[in-house]
């Protein structure tokens, strides 16, 4: 049976957090040495972390723009991205053991510490063919990536698809998924992420800083818009009219519109927790179809500045923080 230890204040058991007391910019997030240690409650686990990740929408929900349809109470720990070992099950849970090594999305985040909590019915076994700490890389950007590509965009082997900001984290895993569908991958880019996304199997890699993403496409259509870019009017329009008729559009970030009579269908994707789609990436992971990037791994103290360079586009690919 594995065992922990922990600190103890006053005698309640506490743990390093990284935690925010008000929203704001990245200073209101302060890595705490004395944050109390959840409980698993019925159908929890308690996880001893490994890893979390970040996502730039947890910046949004930091500033206070989520509040509106994903409220929080403060003070909250971010942290959507888990993977970690199992050291204490809630009362009646049965899906999980002691000392399992898992991987989840936490939607009410928590990761950003020593021990979280998460419903057992969420997290999914862990690869077993990476480090355990590299496995948070993976939920929220590939199930966002797997949703938009495959529920919402229908892309089939065969099929040309467009990915807009490929080198970001969902961007990075919905270019391996592309091609290990079958599909051809156009993948905008900037030049400092432009190899990267090469050698995740983009068959056209498109410099966006150097003119107009739909001239790079030689009057050739897609047949899959996938936006994982905020944009504005302008270039959302451009974009749209490189998909054919009866194509679909699918942004992450800011909202498509069809035109009139164009026949193409645009969806808004607010990706959600799927476990099976999870366990379904882990396998590609353990087959070699599906490579991690990870940029960076970071100590969790340095979480606000991770923000920091997440706001600023300094970021490629999926930066870890590990506790």
């Amino acid at each position: 049976m594995t065992t922990t230890t922990h600190r103890t204040t006053g005698g309640t058991a506490t743990m390093r957090a990284v935690r925010l007391h008000a929203f704001g910019d990245p200073s209101v997030l302060r890595h705490e040495t004395d944050a109390p240690r959840p409980r698993p409650a019925a159908g929890q686990v308690l996880l001893r972390v490994a890893a979390t990740s970040f996502n730039p929408t947890e910046a949004a929900l930091r500033a206070g723009l989520l509040q509106s349809f994903l409220p929080v109470d403060l003070p909250y720990a971010p942290g959507w991205d888990v993977s970690g070992t199992v050291v204490e099950l809630g009362p009646g849970t049965t899906e999980l053991a002691v000392g399992d090594r898992v991987v989840g999305r936490a939607d009410a985040g928590g990761g950003a510490a020593e021990y979280a909590v998460a419903p057992a019915g969420l997290l999914v076994a862990a690869p077993g063919s990476v480090p355990l700490a590299h496995a948070a890389a993976l939920p929220v950007a590939g199930l966002t990536a797997w949703q938009a590509l495959f529920e919402h965009g229908r892309l089939a082997a065969g099929q040309r698809v467009l990915v807009n900001g490929a080198g970001g984290g969902i961007g990075g895993f919905a270019t391996q998924l592309a091609k290990h569908a079958g599909a051809e991958v156009v993948a905008t880019a900037s030049p400092r992420s432009a190899d990267a996304v090469r050698r995740q199997g983009a068959d056209l890699v498109v410099d966006y800083t150097a003119g107009p993403v739909a001239a790079a496409l030689g009057g050739e259509p897609v047949d899959l818009l996938l936006n994982l870019v905020p944009l504005g009017p302008a270039d959302t329009a451009a974009l749209v009219a490189t998909v054919r008729p009866g194509g679909r559009a699918v942004s992450v970030a800011t909202p498509v519109e069809a035109p009139a009579g164009s026949g193409v269908t645009a969806t808004h994707l607010v990706a959600r927790n799927d476990p099976q789609q999870l366990a379904a990436l882990v396998e590609l992971v353990d087959r070699g179809a599906l490579v991690l990037d990870i940029s960076a791994t970071r100590p969790l103290a340095d979480l606000a500045e991770v923000h920091r360079l997440g706001e600023s586009g300094g970021i490629r690919g999926k930066v870890l923080l590990t506790p």
